[in-house]
């Protein structure tokens, strides 16, 4: 049984949920962000991808610059005169160990930041694609924003600057599932990023978009729940 998202999945229910909102609501601006964003995820699959392999020139060329470095400090120690420094004074001793333990505290912190600078690449580049998929997932909740199920059995006078509400029950019903349906998407291709990295701040931010994502996907069912309750309501009194 796998333990991890497939990423070719993702992509696939992407490309479903876009052609189910271009049937039910064709012309919609929600179809053309649906579209927009299997493209995004097409490209954040591939980057995920790209983001769990090694950079193997990079890690060569650390490999170098650490054998270079080290053989730069073992040949600055065969040129220090040994015996002059032993049978000196011992304030003599003193600096030749202190420039020694200088030097090596020098090197293991170029080591430290040349075997770190990999994964501070690959963070830089997901924490960027982390941001864009942020922004999805604002411009989600923007399109159901005006999106109010009391509406529908509202029959006051609308203003010339009220939003157009054409959509029946079942109509908004479709729409708001739609809306919630891709912001959990979006978290899982956030997630996605997730799974290739143990960097915590990565993790961090992985979470934070899911947690967004799940934060205005609650909205959105809060409104469903309200149109299910709208419809039960007409039902009983119909019956009544």
């Amino acid at each position: 049984m796998r333990r991890n998202l497939r990423p070719d999945h993702v992509v696939k229910t992407l490309e479903t949920l876009r052609a189910r909102i271009a049937e039910r609501f064709p012309g919609a601006g929600l179809a053309d962000v649906a579209s927009d964003l299997v493209e995004t995820a097409s490209e954040t699959a591939a980057r995920a991808r790209a983001i769990g392999r090694p950079y193997l020139f990079l890690r060569f060329f650390i490999l170098l610059l650490v054998v270079a470095g080290g053989g730069v400090v073992v040949w600055g120690l065969s040129q220090v005169s040994w015996d002059h420094v032993l049978e000196g004074n011992p304030l003599s001793l003193s600096q030749g160990l202190e420039s020694v333990v200088n030097l090596l505290l020098l090197l293991a912190a170029g080591v430290w930041f040349l075997m770190t600078l990999e994964q501070r690449m690959k963070r830089g580049r997901v924490l960027k694609d982390l941001h864009e998929l942020r922004a999805f997932a604002h411009v989600v909740d923007m399109h159901q924003l005006t999106k109010d199920p009391t509406t529908i059995l509202s029959r006051g006078a609308t203003t010339a600057s009220s939003p157009k509400r054409e959509m029946t029950r079942f109509q908004l019903t479709r729409y708001l599932e739609y809306c919630a349906e891709m912001l959990a998407l979006i978290g899982k291709l956030a997630a996605l990023y997730g799974e290739q990295t143990p960097d915590t701040e990565v993790l961090g931010a992985v979470n934070d978009v899911e947690d967004l994502c799940t934060s205005l996907g609650r909205k959105i069912w809060q409104k469903i729940t309200i149109l299910s309750a709208l419809e039960d309501e007409d039902a009983q009194a119909q019956k009544a």
